[in-house]
Protein backbone atom coordinates (compact mmCIF):
# COMPACT_ATOMS: atom_id res chain seq x y z
CA UNK A 1 0.00 0.00 0.00
CA UNK A 2 3.32 2.11 1.24
CA UNK A 3 4.44 1.52 -2.30
CA UNK A 4 1.75 2.22 -4.61
CA UNK A 5 0.63 5.19 -2.57
CA UNK A 6 4.77 6.22 -3.09
CA UNK A 7 4.20 5.32 -7.18
CA UNK A 8 1.53 7.16 -7.28
CA UNK A 9 2.57 10.74 -5.93
CA UNK A 10 5.89 10.36 -7.81
CA UNK A 11 3.73 10.34 -11.39
CA UNK A 12 1.52 12.89 -9.86
CA UNK A 13 4.27 15.22 -9.88
CA UNK A 14 5.83 14.01 -12.67
CA UNK A 15 2.72 15.30 -14.95
CA UNK A 16 2.51 18.06 -12.75
CA UNK A 17 5.69 19.13 -13.71
CA UNK A 18 5.00 18.91 -17.06
CA UNK A 19 1.82 20.90 -16.84
CA UNK A 20 3.49 23.62 -14.72
CA UNK A 21 5.78 24.60 -17.70
CA UNK A 22 5.93 28.35 -18.05
CA UNK A 23 5.72 28.01 -22.30
CA UNK A 24 5.48 31.91 -22.99
CA UNK A 25 8.68 32.55 -21.08
CA UNK A 26 10.99 29.21 -22.20
CA UNK A 27 9.67 30.54 -26.07
CA UNK A 28 10.63 34.55 -25.46
CA UNK A 29 14.07 32.97 -23.96
CA UNK A 30 14.63 30.90 -26.91
CA UNK A 31 13.80 33.57 -29.51
CA UNK A 32 15.92 35.72 -27.87
CA UNK A 33 19.13 33.81 -28.36
CA UNK A 34 18.08 33.19 -31.47
CA UNK A 35 18.12 36.79 -32.52
CA UNK A 36 21.26 36.82 -31.12
CA UNK A 37 22.38 34.07 -33.14
CA UNK A 38 21.12 35.74 -36.13
CA UNK A 39 23.27 38.99 -35.21
CA UNK A 40 26.55 37.31 -34.66
CA UNK A 41 25.68 35.43 -37.93
CA UNK A 42 25.43 39.05 -39.78
CA UNK A 43 28.57 40.53 -38.34
CA UNK A 44 30.38 37.07 -39.21
CA UNK A 45 31.27 36.36 -35.22
CA UNK A 46 31.40 33.21 -35.56
CA UNK A 47 32.83 32.67 -31.96
CA UNK A 48 30.05 34.05 -31.11
CA UNK A 49 27.46 32.21 -32.76
CA UNK A 50 29.21 29.15 -31.41
CA UNK A 51 28.82 30.32 -27.92
CA UNK A 52 25.23 31.05 -28.10
CA UNK A 53 24.89 28.22 -29.49
CA UNK A 54 26.34 26.21 -27.08
CA UNK A 55 24.22 28.20 -24.59
CA UNK A 56 21.01 27.55 -26.81
CA UNK A 57 21.01 23.48 -26.82
CA UNK A 58 21.97 23.56 -22.86
CA UNK A 59 19.08 25.57 -21.31
CA UNK A 60 15.84 24.08 -20.21
CA UNK A 61 13.45 26.21 -22.24
CA UNK A 62 15.52 25.20 -25.91
CA UNK A 63 14.64 21.40 -23.93
CA UNK A 64 11.28 21.72 -23.22
CA UNK A 65 10.50 23.06 -26.62
CA UNK A 66 12.30 20.77 -28.07
CA UNK A 67 10.33 17.81 -26.51
CA UNK A 68 7.38 19.44 -27.12
CA UNK A 69 7.85 19.35 -30.82
CA UNK A 70 8.24 15.94 -31.30
CA UNK A 71 5.39 15.02 -28.89
CA UNK A 72 2.61 17.34 -31.17
CA UNK A 73 3.63 16.98 -34.93
CA UNK A 74 2.20 14.04 -37.04
CA UNK A 75 4.82 11.57 -36.47
CA UNK A 76 4.40 11.64 -32.49
CA UNK A 77 2.97 8.15 -32.41
CA UNK A 78 5.19 6.91 -34.54
CA UNK A 79 8.28 5.17 -32.63
CA UNK A 80 12.17 4.20 -33.71
CA UNK A 81 13.79 1.13 -33.33
CA UNK A 82 12.82 0.81 -29.49
CA UNK A 83 9.61 1.06 -29.93
CA UNK A 84 8.89 3.62 -27.72
CA UNK A 85 6.26 6.87 -27.86
CA UNK A 86 6.19 9.80 -25.27
CA UNK A 87 2.39 9.96 -24.84
CA UNK A 88 1.86 11.20 -21.75
CA UNK A 89 2.77 14.27 -19.36
CA UNK A 90 5.01 11.79 -16.83
CA UNK A 91 7.10 10.40 -20.22
CA UNK A 92 7.36 14.23 -21.26
CA UNK A 93 8.34 15.50 -18.08
CA UNK A 94 11.48 12.57 -17.87
CA UNK A 95 12.54 13.10 -21.17
CA UNK A 96 13.26 16.32 -20.68
CA UNK A 97 15.43 15.38 -17.57
CA UNK A 98 16.91 12.93 -19.97
CA UNK A 99 17.96 15.30 -22.68
CA UNK A 100 21.57 15.84 -21.65
CA UNK A 101 24.47 15.83 -23.91
CA UNK A 102 26.95 13.85 -21.60
CA UNK A 103 27.15 10.47 -22.91
CA UNK A 104 24.70 10.87 -25.74
CA UNK A 105 24.45 7.91 -28.12
CA UNK A 106 21.97 8.14 -30.72
CA UNK A 107 20.34 4.89 -31.58
CA UNK A 108 19.88 3.14 -35.47
CA UNK A 109 16.85 4.58 -37.39
CA UNK A 110 14.45 2.40 -38.38
CA UNK A 111 14.14 1.64 -41.94
CA UNK A 112 10.46 2.24 -43.83
CA UNK A 113 10.17 2.89 -47.59
CA UNK A 114 7.16 4.55 -48.69
CA UNK A 115 5.99 5.00 -52.72
CA UNK A 116 7.09 7.66 -54.37
CA UNK A 117 5.08 10.66 -55.22
CA UNK A 118 5.87 11.07 -58.91
CA UNK A 119 5.92 7.27 -59.17
CA UNK A 120 4.29 5.05 -57.14
CA UNK A 121 5.65 1.71 -58.53
CA UNK A 122 8.81 3.10 -56.66
CA UNK A 123 9.65 3.12 -52.94
CA UNK A 124 11.98 5.73 -51.27
CA UNK A 125 13.75 4.95 -47.94
CA UNK A 126 12.43 6.91 -44.99
CA UNK A 127 15.15 6.61 -41.70
CA UNK A 128 12.51 7.09 -38.34
CA UNK A 129 15.04 7.51 -35.58
CA UNK A 130 13.74 7.29 -31.95
CA UNK A 131 12.10 9.56 -29.44
CA UNK A 132 14.95 10.76 -28.05
CA UNK A 133 16.70 11.08 -30.49
CA UNK A 134 14.09 13.28 -32.42
CA UNK A 135 14.38 15.87 -29.65
CA UNK A 136 18.55 15.89 -29.33
CA UNK A 137 17.72 16.81 -33.12
CA UNK A 138 14.83 19.47 -32.47
CA UNK A 139 16.78 20.77 -29.79
CA UNK A 140 20.16 21.22 -32.02
CA UNK A 141 17.86 22.75 -34.89
CA UNK A 142 16.52 25.78 -33.00
CA UNK A 143 20.58 26.60 -32.65
CA UNK A 144 21.03 25.51 -36.30
CA UNK A 145 17.91 27.11 -37.84
CA UNK A 146 18.56 31.23 -37.47
CA UNK A 147 21.87 30.63 -38.90
CA UNK A 148 20.72 28.77 -41.88
CA UNK A 149 18.22 31.26 -42.58
CA UNK A 150 20.52 34.26 -42.41
CA UNK A 151 23.08 32.77 -44.89
CA UNK A 152 20.81 30.71 -47.06
CA UNK A 153 20.31 31.48 -50.70
CA UNK A 154 18.16 34.38 -51.35
CA UNK A 155 16.04 32.18 -53.86
CA UNK A 156 16.20 28.81 -52.11
CA UNK A 157 12.80 28.39 -50.79
CA UNK A 158 11.72 24.27 -49.91
CA UNK A 159 11.87 23.50 -46.16
CA UNK A 160 12.40 27.09 -44.75
CA UNK A 161 10.39 28.99 -42.35
CA UNK A 162 7.44 31.27 -44.24
CA UNK A 163 8.56 30.38 -47.97
CA UNK A 164 6.31 28.33 -49.94
CA UNK A 165 5.93 26.92 -53.35
CA UNK A 166 4.42 30.23 -54.34
CA UNK A 167 7.55 32.48 -53.71
CA UNK A 168 9.13 29.83 -55.85
CA UNK A 169 6.65 30.04 -58.67
CA UNK A 170 5.87 34.20 -58.10
CA UNK A 171 9.94 34.15 -58.58
CA UNK A 172 9.65 32.37 -61.91
CA UNK A 173 7.38 34.67 -63.31
CA UNK A 174 9.26 37.63 -62.40
CA UNK A 175 12.97 36.42 -64.18
CA UNK A 176 10.92 34.87 -67.10
CA UNK A 177 7.55 37.01 -68.28
CA UNK A 178 8.76 40.18 -69.42
CA UNK A 179 9.99 40.36 -73.15
CA UNK A 180 13.49 40.96 -72.70
CA UNK A 181 14.01 37.97 -70.01
CA UNK A 182 15.77 34.71 -70.44
CA UNK A 183 14.46 32.48 -72.80
CA UNK A 184 15.56 29.36 -72.19
CA UNK A 185 15.76 27.23 -68.97
CA UNK A 186 17.71 24.42 -67.70
CA UNK A 187 15.25 22.07 -65.15
CA UNK A 188 17.51 21.03 -62.76
CA UNK A 189 16.97 17.82 -60.09
CA UNK A 190 19.74 16.35 -57.60
CA UNK A 191 19.78 12.18 -58.44
CA UNK A 192 19.06 10.92 -54.76
CA UNK A 193 19.95 14.27 -52.67
CA UNK A 194 19.35 13.00 -49.25
CA UNK A 195 20.67 9.72 -49.39
CA UNK A 196 24.62 10.71 -51.19
CA UNK A 197 25.58 13.63 -49.41
CA UNK A 198 29.32 13.39 -48.56
CA UNK A 199 29.62 13.22 -44.46
CA UNK A 200 32.94 14.50 -44.24
CA UNK A 201 31.63 18.06 -46.17
CA UNK A 202 28.78 17.90 -43.99
CA UNK A 203 31.29 17.70 -40.62
CA UNK A 204 33.42 20.00 -42.31
CA UNK A 205 31.41 22.84 -43.22
CA UNK A 206 27.86 22.64 -41.32
CA UNK A 207 27.97 25.25 -38.36
CA UNK A 208 26.57 22.77 -35.46
CA UNK A 209 28.37 20.76 -32.43
CA UNK A 210 31.09 18.83 -35.13
CA UNK A 211 30.64 15.63 -32.22
CA UNK A 212 26.83 15.29 -32.55
CA UNK A 213 26.48 15.83 -36.19
CA UNK A 214 29.05 12.86 -36.47
CA UNK A 215 27.24 10.74 -34.12
CA UNK A 216 23.66 11.45 -36.13
CA UNK A 217 25.55 10.24 -39.64
CA UNK A 218 27.53 7.24 -38.39
CA UNK A 219 24.23 5.77 -36.57
CA UNK A 220 23.43 3.30 -39.13
CA UNK A 221 19.99 2.08 -39.57
CA UNK A 222 18.19 -1.34 -38.87
CA UNK A 223 16.62 -2.89 -41.90
CA UNK A 224 15.06 -6.86 -41.45
CA UNK A 225 16.91 -7.22 -38.42
CA UNK A 226 20.21 -6.42 -39.12
CA UNK A 227 22.20 -3.27 -38.14
CA UNK A 228 23.36 -1.46 -41.73
CA UNK A 229 25.90 0.84 -41.51
CA UNK A 230 25.55 5.15 -42.97
CA UNK A 231 28.27 5.99 -45.49
CA UNK A 232 26.62 8.93 -46.79
CA UNK A 233 23.39 11.14 -46.71
CA UNK A 234 21.16 12.52 -44.30
CA UNK A 235 18.11 10.26 -43.31
CA UNK A 236 14.60 11.35 -45.07
CA UNK A 237 12.72 11.42 -41.54
CA UNK A 238 14.90 13.14 -39.20
CA UNK A 239 13.81 16.70 -38.00
CA UNK A 240 17.24 18.23 -38.98
CA UNK A 241 17.56 16.55 -42.25
CA UNK A 242 15.85 19.37 -44.42
CA UNK A 243 17.78 22.05 -42.87
CA UNK A 244 21.02 20.17 -43.36
CA UNK A 245 20.27 19.51 -47.33
CA UNK A 246 19.47 22.99 -47.36
CA UNK A 247 22.82 24.12 -46.03
CA UNK A 248 24.14 21.98 -48.16
CA UNK A 249 22.94 23.30 -51.19
CA UNK A 250 23.33 26.95 -50.22
CA UNK A 251 25.62 28.40 -52.03
CA UNK A 252 25.02 27.55 -55.63
CA UNK A 253 23.19 31.19 -56.29
CA UNK A 254 26.38 33.53 -54.76
CA UNK A 255 28.73 30.93 -57.14
CA UNK A 256 26.68 32.04 -59.73
CA UNK A 257 26.86 35.30 -58.86
CA UNK A 258 30.34 35.14 -58.60
CA UNK A 259 30.51 34.41 -62.51
CA UNK A 260 27.55 36.60 -63.60
CA UNK A 261 27.64 39.63 -61.15
CA UNK A 262 24.23 41.84 -61.04
CA UNK A 263 24.19 44.90 -62.86
CA UNK A 264 26.94 43.87 -64.85
CA UNK A 265 26.93 43.87 -69.07
CA UNK A 266 27.63 40.41 -68.60
CA UNK A 267 25.01 39.33 -66.16
CA UNK A 268 22.61 41.51 -68.54
CA UNK A 269 23.48 39.30 -71.09
CA UNK A 270 23.74 35.85 -69.85
CA UNK A 271 20.53 36.48 -68.13
CA UNK A 272 21.28 33.52 -65.42
CA UNK A 273 18.81 33.82 -62.32
CA UNK A 274 18.48 30.26 -59.59
CA UNK A 275 14.61 29.02 -58.51
CA UNK A 276 14.90 26.35 -55.97
CA UNK A 277 12.62 24.66 -53.70
CA UNK A 278 14.19 21.80 -51.93
CA UNK A 279 16.79 19.79 -54.33
CA UNK A 280 14.54 20.75 -57.57
CA UNK A 281 15.78 24.19 -59.13
CA UNK A 282 15.54 26.07 -62.36
CA UNK A 283 18.57 27.98 -63.73
CA UNK A 284 17.45 30.68 -66.57
CA UNK A 285 19.90 31.63 -69.43
CA UNK A 286 19.88 33.26 -72.66
CA UNK A 287 21.27 30.58 -74.92
CA UNK A 288 20.82 26.54 -74.67
CA UNK A 289 24.82 27.01 -75.62
CA UNK A 290 25.09 28.89 -72.62
CA UNK A 291 23.17 26.77 -70.11
CA UNK A 292 24.74 23.49 -72.19
CA UNK A 293 28.63 24.60 -71.90
CA UNK A 294 29.12 27.12 -68.80
CA UNK A 295 26.27 26.74 -66.23
CA UNK A 296 25.93 23.16 -66.22
CA UNK A 297 29.33 22.43 -65.52
CA UNK A 298 29.90 24.54 -62.68
CA UNK A 299 26.38 23.46 -61.44
CA UNK A 300 28.23 19.98 -61.61
CA UNK A 301 31.17 21.02 -60.11
CA UNK A 302 29.38 22.32 -57.13
CA UNK A 303 27.44 19.24 -56.20
CA UNK A 304 30.99 17.20 -56.81
CA UNK A 305 32.39 18.94 -54.26
CA UNK A 306 29.64 17.87 -51.61
CA UNK A 307 29.04 14.07 -53.25
CA UNK A 308 26.01 14.97 -55.55
CA UNK A 309 25.21 14.79 -58.68
CA UNK A 310 22.39 16.00 -61.47
CA UNK A 311 19.80 13.27 -62.41
CA UNK A 312 20.04 12.74 -66.21
CA UNK A 313 16.74 11.66 -66.52
CA UNK A 314 15.21 14.84 -64.87
CA UNK A 315 17.53 17.59 -66.41
CA UNK A 316 16.43 19.33 -69.73
CA UNK A 317 17.07 22.46 -71.31
CA UNK A 318 13.89 23.84 -72.51
CA UNK A 319 12.42 26.92 -74.55
CA UNK A 320 10.17 28.95 -72.41
CA UNK A 321 7.65 28.43 -75.74
CA UNK A 322 7.43 24.89 -74.91
CA UNK A 323 6.80 24.83 -71.29
CA UNK A 324 8.19 23.10 -68.36
CA UNK A 325 6.36 21.95 -65.09
CA UNK A 326 7.91 22.95 -62.03
CA UNK A 327 6.41 22.39 -58.68
CA UNK A 328 3.04 21.09 -60.05
CA UNK A 329 2.27 23.99 -62.31
CA UNK A 330 3.24 24.50 -65.94
CA UNK A 331 5.09 27.30 -66.69
CA UNK A 332 4.81 28.56 -70.56
CA UNK A 333 4.49 31.52 -72.96
CA UNK A 334 2.01 31.66 -75.67
CA UNK A 335 2.53 34.39 -78.38
CA UNK A 336 5.10 36.17 -76.02
CA UNK A 337 2.68 35.91 -72.93
CA UNK A 338 3.74 34.01 -70.11
CA UNK A 339 1.13 31.88 -68.08
CA UNK A 340 1.25 29.85 -65.47
CA UNK A 341 -1.46 26.96 -64.99
CA UNK A 342 -1.77 23.81 -63.03
CA UNK A 343 0.37 21.00 -64.62
CA UNK A 344 -1.57 18.54 -67.20
CA UNK A 345 -0.19 15.45 -64.79
CA UNK A 346 -0.80 17.04 -61.69
CA UNK A 347 -4.36 17.46 -62.73
CA UNK A 348 -4.71 13.84 -64.36
CA UNK A 349 -3.44 13.21 -60.29
CA UNK A 350 -5.72 15.11 -58.58
CA UNK A 351 -9.18 13.99 -60.51
CA UNK A 352 -7.98 10.78 -60.95
CA UNK A 353 -7.95 10.77 -57.14
CA UNK A 354 -11.66 12.14 -56.68
CA UNK A 355 -13.00 9.79 -58.70
CA UNK A 356 -11.31 6.80 -57.07
CA UNK A 357 -13.04 8.33 -53.94
CA UNK A 358 -16.07 8.86 -55.37
CA UNK A 359 -16.16 5.47 -56.73
CA UNK A 360 -14.64 3.85 -53.85
CA UNK A 361 -17.27 4.99 -51.35
CA UNK A 362 -20.67 3.89 -53.20
CA UNK A 363 -22.38 2.67 -49.68
CA UNK A 364 -21.28 6.05 -47.98
CA UNK A 365 -24.02 8.27 -47.68
CA UNK A 366 -23.94 11.87 -49.43
CA UNK A 367 -22.87 13.85 -46.95
CA UNK A 368 -20.45 11.78 -45.43
CA UNK A 369 -18.96 11.65 -48.87
CA UNK A 370 -19.03 15.08 -48.99
CA UNK A 371 -17.21 15.60 -45.99
CA UNK A 372 -14.84 13.40 -47.29
CA UNK A 373 -14.06 15.42 -50.44
CA UNK A 374 -14.25 19.17 -49.33
CA UNK A 375 -10.42 18.76 -47.71
CA UNK A 376 -9.08 17.65 -51.18
CA UNK A 377 -10.94 19.81 -53.49
CA UNK A 378 -10.15 22.78 -51.39
CA UNK A 379 -6.88 22.21 -50.40
CA UNK A 380 -5.74 21.41 -54.25
CA UNK A 381 -7.71 24.41 -55.55
CA UNK A 382 -6.29 26.85 -52.88
CA UNK A 383 -2.79 25.86 -53.87
CA UNK A 384 -3.12 27.15 -57.71
CA UNK A 385 -5.65 29.62 -56.93
CA UNK A 386 -2.65 31.40 -57.64
CA UNK A 387 -2.41 30.31 -60.99
CA UNK A 388 -4.01 30.88 -64.22
CA UNK A 389 -6.71 28.49 -63.06
CA UNK A 390 -10.05 29.71 -63.78
CA UNK A 391 -11.38 27.47 -66.82
CA UNK A 392 -9.17 24.19 -65.32
CA UNK A 393 -11.51 24.86 -62.13
CA UNK A 394 -14.67 24.90 -64.20
CA UNK A 395 -13.36 21.66 -66.14
CA UNK A 396 -12.88 19.83 -63.36
CA UNK A 397 -15.72 20.76 -61.42
CA UNK A 398 -17.67 19.42 -64.33
CA UNK A 399 -15.75 16.09 -64.59
CA UNK A 400 -16.84 15.78 -60.49
CA UNK A 401 -20.50 16.20 -60.94
CA UNK A 402 -19.96 13.79 -63.69
CA UNK A 403 -18.63 11.62 -61.79
CA UNK A 404 -21.19 11.94 -58.52
CA UNK A 405 -24.32 11.38 -60.99
CA UNK A 406 -22.72 8.33 -61.25
CA UNK A 407 -21.86 7.33 -57.72
CA UNK A 408 -25.91 8.28 -57.54
CA UNK A 409 -27.01 5.61 -60.59
CA UNK A 410 -24.97 3.03 -59.22
CA UNK A 411 -26.59 3.18 -55.50
CA UNK A 412 -30.21 3.96 -56.91
CA UNK A 413 -30.22 1.82 -60.47
CA UNK A 414 -34.14 1.50 -59.96
CA UNK A 415 -34.82 5.18 -59.99
CA UNK A 416 -34.91 7.78 -62.31
CA UNK A 417 -32.79 10.40 -63.35
CA UNK A 418 -34.95 13.26 -62.67
CA UNK A 419 -35.80 11.21 -59.40
CA UNK A 420 -31.88 10.81 -58.40
CA UNK A 421 -31.16 14.38 -59.24
CA UNK A 422 -33.84 15.76 -56.78
CA UNK A 423 -32.69 13.57 -53.99
CA UNK A 424 -28.87 14.82 -54.27
CA UNK A 425 -28.84 18.34 -56.00
CA UNK A 426 -30.56 21.38 -55.44
CA UNK A 427 -30.44 25.28 -56.76
CA UNK A 428 -28.27 27.84 -54.93
CA UNK A 429 -28.13 31.36 -56.88
CA UNK A 430 -27.35 30.66 -60.47
CA UNK A 431 -25.82 27.37 -59.69
CA UNK A 432 -28.47 24.30 -60.53
CA UNK A 433 -26.27 21.42 -59.56
CA UNK A 434 -25.27 21.76 -55.78
CA UNK A 435 -24.41 18.50 -54.45
CA UNK A 436 -25.70 18.27 -51.30
CA UNK A 437 -26.42 15.98 -48.16
CA UNK A 438 -26.81 15.97 -44.44
CA UNK A 439 -24.05 14.50 -41.89
CA UNK A 440 -23.69 14.69 -38.06
CA UNK A 441 -26.76 16.74 -38.00
CA UNK A 442 -26.10 19.54 -40.44
CA UNK A 443 -26.39 20.14 -44.32
CA UNK A 444 -23.28 19.94 -45.97
CA UNK A 445 -23.12 21.20 -50.12
CA UNK A 446 -19.99 20.18 -52.36
CA UNK A 447 -16.86 22.71 -52.61
CA UNK A 448 -17.64 23.99 -55.98
CA UNK A 449 -13.63 25.02 -56.76
CA UNK A 450 -15.05 26.71 -59.96
CA UNK A 451 -16.05 29.49 -57.54
CA UNK A 452 -13.04 29.99 -55.80
CA UNK A 453 -11.47 33.31 -57.40
CA UNK A 454 -8.62 33.28 -58.55
CA UNK A 455 -5.87 35.68 -56.66
CA UNK A 456 -2.05 36.65 -57.17
CA UNK A 457 0.35 35.71 -54.24
CA UNK A 458 2.45 38.52 -53.18
CA UNK A 459 6.05 36.85 -52.53
CA UNK A 460 8.25 37.19 -49.60
CA UNK A 461 11.19 39.69 -49.80
CA UNK A 462 14.03 37.49 -50.96
CA UNK A 463 16.34 38.59 -47.68
CA UNK A 464 13.43 38.74 -45.10
CA UNK A 465 14.25 36.75 -42.35
CA UNK A 466 11.59 35.17 -39.44
CA UNK A 467 14.77 35.25 -36.70
CA UNK A 468 15.96 38.94 -37.27
CA UNK A 469 13.60 41.33 -35.10
CA UNK A 470 13.80 44.04 -37.63
CA UNK A 471 11.76 41.64 -39.85
CA UNK A 472 9.20 41.59 -37.44
CA UNK A 473 6.63 44.04 -38.84
CA UNK A 474 7.01 42.47 -42.22
CA UNK A 475 5.63 39.19 -41.10
CA UNK A 476 3.16 40.35 -39.18
CA UNK A 477 1.92 42.07 -42.08
CA UNK A 478 2.11 38.54 -43.93
CA UNK A 479 0.56 37.02 -41.68
CA UNK A 480 -3.02 39.12 -41.84
CA UNK A 481 -2.60 38.66 -45.47
CA UNK A 482 -2.80 35.07 -44.96
CA UNK A 483 -5.37 35.46 -42.77
CA UNK A 484 -7.78 37.44 -44.58
CA UNK A 485 -7.10 34.93 -47.90
CA UNK A 486 -8.45 31.68 -45.98
CA UNK A 487 -11.63 30.46 -44.63
CA UNK A 488 -10.40 29.32 -41.31
CA UNK A 489 -8.30 32.75 -41.21
CA UNK A 490 -11.63 35.08 -41.75
CA UNK A 491 -13.04 33.45 -39.24
CA UNK A 492 -10.09 34.30 -36.90
CA UNK A 493 -9.77 37.82 -38.01
CA UNK A 494 -13.89 38.60 -37.62
CA UNK A 495 -13.43 36.92 -33.71
CA UNK A 496 -10.69 39.46 -33.06
CA UNK A 497 -12.68 42.36 -34.80
CA UNK A 498 -15.42 41.67 -32.64
CA UNK A 499 -12.98 40.56 -29.64
CA UNK A 500 -11.91 44.09 -30.11
CA UNK A 501 -15.36 45.94 -30.41
CA UNK A 502 -14.05 46.84 -33.53
CA UNK A 503 -11.76 49.36 -32.17
CA UNK A 504 -8.07 50.18 -33.32
CA UNK A 505 -6.20 49.78 -29.62
CA UNK A 506 -4.16 52.77 -30.63
CA UNK A 507 -5.93 55.67 -32.30
CA UNK A 508 -9.57 54.24 -30.32
CA UNK A 509 -11.06 54.85 -33.95
CA UNK A 510 -13.53 51.98 -35.90
CA UNK A 511 -11.27 49.39 -37.92
CA UNK A 512 -13.15 49.14 -41.45
CA UNK A 513 -12.47 47.28 -44.63
CA UNK A 514 -12.27 50.82 -45.71
CA UNK A 515 -9.30 51.66 -43.10
CA UNK A 516 -7.51 48.53 -43.52
CA UNK A 517 -5.83 46.32 -40.57
CA UNK A 518 -2.47 44.78 -39.98
CA UNK A 519 -2.31 41.58 -37.19
CA UNK A 520 -0.07 42.60 -34.45
CA UNK A 521 1.67 40.54 -32.45
CA UNK A 522 1.20 42.19 -28.23
CA UNK A 523 4.44 40.55 -27.37
CA UNK A 524 6.97 40.15 -30.51
CA UNK A 525 7.64 36.56 -31.95
CA UNK A 526 11.34 37.21 -31.80
CA UNK A 527 10.51 37.81 -28.06
CA UNK A 528 8.79 34.47 -27.40
CA UNK A 529 4.86 35.29 -28.99
CA UNK A 530 3.02 32.60 -30.23
CA UNK A 531 0.03 32.90 -32.91
CA UNK A 532 -2.47 32.42 -31.29
CA UNK A 533 -5.73 35.17 -30.76
CA UNK A 534 -4.92 35.85 -26.88
CA UNK A 535 -1.54 37.00 -28.33
CA UNK A 536 -3.01 39.13 -31.30
CA UNK A 537 -4.51 42.11 -32.31
CA UNK A 538 -5.91 44.33 -35.03
CA UNK A 539 -4.52 47.86 -35.21
CA UNK A 540 -4.89 50.46 -38.67
CA UNK A 541 -1.33 49.86 -41.11
CA UNK A 542 -0.40 53.52 -40.44
CA UNK A 543 -1.00 52.12 -35.75
CA UNK A 544 0.78 49.23 -36.57
CA UNK A 545 3.80 51.06 -37.89
CA UNK A 546 3.80 53.57 -34.99
CA UNK A 547 3.62 50.69 -32.76
CA UNK A 548 7.03 49.42 -33.88
CA UNK A 549 8.68 52.64 -34.44
CA UNK A 550 8.04 54.05 -31.04
CA UNK A 551 8.12 50.49 -29.30
CA UNK A 552 5.08 50.88 -27.89
CA UNK A 553 3.13 48.21 -26.09
CA UNK A 554 -0.35 47.30 -26.74
CA UNK A 555 -3.79 46.13 -25.06
CA UNK A 556 -6.67 45.22 -26.46
CA UNK A 557 -9.61 47.47 -25.77
CA UNK A 558 -11.65 44.49 -24.15
CA UNK A 559 -9.73 44.09 -21.78
CA UNK A 560 -9.79 47.75 -20.20
CA UNK A 561 -12.17 50.55 -20.25
CA UNK A 562 -9.69 52.45 -22.53
CA UNK A 563 -6.85 50.84 -24.34
CA UNK A 564 -3.52 50.99 -22.47
CA UNK A 565 -0.54 52.78 -24.55
CA UNK A 566 3.08 52.84 -22.60
CA UNK A 567 5.77 54.26 -24.26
Amino acid sequence: MTVENITTGAVSHLAKGWHAIDWEKAHREVRQLQARIVKATQEGRWGKVKALQHRLTHSYSAKVIAVKRVTENDGKRTAGVDRETWNTPRRKWQAIQELRQRGYRPQPLRRMYIPKSSDPTKKRPLGIPTMRDRAMQALYLLALEPVAETTGDPHSYGFRKNRSCHDAIEQCFKVLTSRGRAQWIMEGDIKACFDTINHDWLIANIPIEKVILRKWLKAGYMESGHLLPTEAGTPQGGIISPVLANLTLDGLERKLREKYPYDTRLSRKAKVNLVRYADDFIITGSTPELLENEVKPLVEEFMQERGLMLSPEKTYITHIDEGFDFLGENIRKYNGKLLIKPSKRNMLKFIGRIRSMIRDNRHVPAGQLIAMLNPILRGWAMYHRHAVSKAIFFSLHHHIIMSLLRWAAWRHRNKGAYWRTKKYFKRVGLDNWVFFGQYEGKERQLFNIGKLPIKRHIAIKAVANPFDPAWEEYFEKRLGQKMAETYEGRRHLLHLWREQLGICPVCQLKITTETGWHSHHIVERSKGGSDTLDNRALLHPNCHRLVHNRHLEVEKPRLLTGALLKA
